[in-house]
């Protein structure tokens, strides 16, 4: 993908698709119907995002509130902006608080007006930078390093114009959202340079800043008032109620058209670390259009990972080449920066949540970029090491947040799919270690004194994660591990009703049984088997997906419990609007009817996203949803953990993946005919694997990252291919899976 193939703005409004049709329109939509996503300027995996700030929910860019179902409402009237913060999510849903730090405003008014939003009257954002004027006539520019964000402001001609940086600003203007630094200090160093530290959420961010305004004066604030010849602020202990606004201000003439450029450098280590991120980051001489072409240099770099061609659909490559750029986006790798323990090495944030990418976006990291992968399990072995636990979540703030109801065990997937495909730099040995003491904790004690965990879907959770961690047993020769945590991986039994064929009644996080019951493990021979065999699977699987039955109302703004109540009841496909049910399409591959999968996802890529800001489902949540586009457009899926592809029809005529090590893997098709909203899907009939026939329906991780031609003929109906070879699985010993 090439960087004019991506538009940043996608996801940033409510869901505003066509009415679906055909098996879409069957599918309902309980989560909030907006991206959450946001234009700012990013670098890929980088520490620092920087953006226009409103205050709104819940990257603090656009204009809507809080929402956790159906559609959001509005809390601006406008696009507008109070300046610039630091740091956002990305697509992320049900956060209160958290980042958009340090906001630099540009103003032409007096300090008093300091706060206040304007109008965004012009808007452009690509990878890397982002542009806006305001309706002062202000033009902003904003650019990031991996450690850094660099500014460039242009003026219309004034006697006073003011470069405020505020460094009390954190959060949202939502209730209880805001953030307010614990501990500050600010300090002038000389002409044009400064730095400071806030302590939030119980972790210092330092920064160092350099303006380029010749002939300004330098000076701080607090609460609105100069403070002319102060050199230093310092707050030991700042309390909410008490607290005053405080920063730094640049202030002079301008004539119309000169630009004043500032430069940040960050850290979570402290002033000196800052200055040093911003002399790598922006050596001297360094200058906005710099920073920026090597951002977009970098973007660019991974883009070009992925091309398609074959087709002239200008709207569909903006949809995956958007959708590749928010992949990669989080989570943010902030190497030798851990703010908590002293040791140098891997650290990263906004893992928000591994409940939303551990099965789509980390095994697109994982092919695409292992050294990011592997960089990012040693960080997630490392906060295991000094917190107890591995966490499900993790931001910039003290303590990881573990969204307990969500999901429990997942680092255990990335962990078991890395030592699968041989990865180096990681010490094996120590990560059984805590694998195992991980699973022990919190909800695995209820799994091992009792055969089961409840919310029910932790069972499955800590199951799978029994078996991932066999594979890392297996590696470093412990035998018995690997044989007990295969014998406790077998209680997925456990968690599911033989009546039924589901989940057994329990609670469950955003869903119902029915979009946690078919997720794909590691023994889906077995789990087929407990629902009564292939032809009763299929049918529960069919009525899931809403196959013969009527359509359904999505929810509006502010619903009513009854209504969400009734869409519940439905137990219907989520339609990629929600994390549960991701790789659902996928199970039916192991019943022999990959003929489904196929009509299932063509419905999905082609009537559940666009090219517009609207054109999300749902929220985007830190790159799972758009990896989920990504595998979906390639024709291919991966069974986190089990280090396996599924293959299905492609979304185009031909596709190549730049593997690392310069390796190709090229996907072809025959008999491909254009494809997208309104048209019918079209099935696999036969596979060719490097030249020879592939009459099974995946290919091994082994097999894919070694590159090669994968050649997919295709047709406008159902064929023999996938009815008879199933997609491996695992089940236990008889005499284990006895066993509680």
């Amino acid at each position: 993908m090439k960087l004019a193939d991506v538009d940043p703005f996608i996801g940033t409004q409510p869901t505003d698709l066509p009415a679906p049709t055909g098996l879409a329109a069957r599918w309902w939509w309980p989560k909030p119907q907006i991206g959450n996503t946001h234009p700012g300027a990013t670098y890929p995996l980088g520490m620092v995002s920087a953006c226009a700030f409103s205050g709104a929910y819940p990257t603090g860019y656009g204009e809507y509130a809080l929402s956790t179902e159906g559609v959001p409402p509005r809390m601006r009237d406008r696009p507008e902006a109070s300046g610039v913060t630091h740091f956002q999510q990305s697509g992320t849903g049900a956060i209160r608080k958290y980042y958009n730090y340090l906001r630099v405003t540009p103003m032409i008014d007096s300090l008093d007006e300091l706060g206040r939003a304007w109008a965004i009257t012009q808007e452009e954002a690509a990878p890397g930078s982002s542009v806006f004027t305001l309706e002062n006539g202000i033009r902003g520019e904003i650019t990031v390093g991996p450690k850094s964000a660099v500014h460039r402001y242009t003026f219309p001609e004034t006697t006073d114009a003011r470069l405020v940086v505020d460094l009390s600003v954190g959060g949202l203007d939502i209730p209880y959202g805001a953030t307010v630094p614990l501990r500050a200090h600010l300090e002038s160093l000389d002409a044009g340079e400064a730095q400071g530290e806030i302590v939030v959420e119980g972790t210092p961010l330092a920064m160092h800043l350099q303006a380029d305004a010749p002939r300004w004066r330098q000076l701080l604030w607090y609460d609105r008032r100069l403070m002319p010849g102060g050199r230093r602020l310092d707050f030991d202990a700042i309390r909410p109620t008490t607290m005053r606004p405080f920063g730094l201000m640049w202030q002079g003439a301008v004539t119309a058209g000169q630009t004043v450029e500032l430069r940040i450098g960050f850290s979570l280590r402290g002033v000196d670390q800052a200055r040093d991120n911003l002399r790598r980051d922006c050596p001297a001489g360094t200058d906005f259009e710099t920073r920026r072409s090597a951002t977009r240099a970098s973007w660019a770099q991974h883009l070009e990972q992925i091309q398609v061609g074959g087709a002239d659909r200008a709207e569909d490559r903006t949809v995956l080449g958007t959708a590749l750029y928010h992949s990669l986006i989080k989570p943010a790798f902030a190497p030798d920066e851990s703010p908590q323990w002293p040791a140098a090495g891997p650290y990263a944030f906004d893992i928000c949540t591994m409940w939303d990418i551990y099965r789509t976006q980390l095994p697109l990291i994982s092919l695409l970029r292992p050294d990011r992968a592997v960089e990012l399990a040693n960080a997630l072995i490392r906060i295991c090491e000094e917190e107890g636990n591995f966490p499900i979540g993790y931001r910039m703030a003290k303590g990881s947040d573990r969204f307990s109801r969500q999901a429990t065990g997942l680092a255990h997937t990335l962990l078991a799919d890395l030592c699968a495909a041989g990865a180096e730099g990681i010490d094996w040995d120590w990560a059984l270690v805590h694998m195992l003491a991980d699973l022990r904790r919190a909800y695995g004690e209820d799994f091992l004194t009792t055969g089961r965990a409840d919310p029910i879907s932790h069972t499955l959770d800590i199951a799978f994660a029994y078996w991932c961690t066999a594979r890392v047993a297996d590696r470093v020769g412990d035998g018995s591990a690997a044989a007990e945590c295969r014998r406790l991986a077998s209680r997925w039994r456990n968690a599911f009703d033989e009546r039924t064929g589901l989940l057994r009644d329990s609670t469950f996080y955003e869903g119902t049984k029915h979009n946690y019951s078919h997720r794909i493990t590691h023994d889906m021979a077995g789990r087929i088997a407990l629902a009564g065999g292939e032809e009763r699977y299929v049918r529960i699987l069919d009525a899931f997906f809403g196959y013969g039955a009527d359509p359904v109302v999505q929810p509006g703004a502010d619903p009513s419990r009854d209504e969400m109540a009734r869409g519940y009841a439905l137990g219907r496909f989520e339609g990629l609007n929600n994390e549960p049910d991701l790789d659902a399409p996928w199970a039916y591959m192991y019943a022999g009817r990959a003929d489904r999968t196929a009509e299932i996802v063509h419905d999905g890529l082609h009537q559940m996203f666009a090219a517009s800001p609207g054109g999300l489902p749902g929220n985007d949540d830190s790159g799972g949803l758009s990896s989920w586009v990504v595998w979906a457009s390639l024709g291919l899926f991966p069974v986190a953990g089990q280090d396996l592809f599924l293959v299905n029809a492609p979304a185009w005529p031909d596709a190549e993946i730049d593997l690392p090590g310069g390796v190709p893997l090229r996907i072809e098709t025959t008999g491909f005919r254009a494809v997208g909203r309104g048209t019918g899907p079209q099935y696999v009939q036969h596979v060719t694997w490097n030249g020879g026939p592939l009459t099974r329906t995946w290919l091994t991780g082994r097999e894919l990252r070694a590159g090669g031609t994968l050649r997919v003929a295709l047709g406008d109906e159902p064929g023999a291919w996938g009815r008879e070879v199933r997609p491996p699985s695992h089940p236990a010993a008889a005499a284990a899976a006895r066993g509680l």
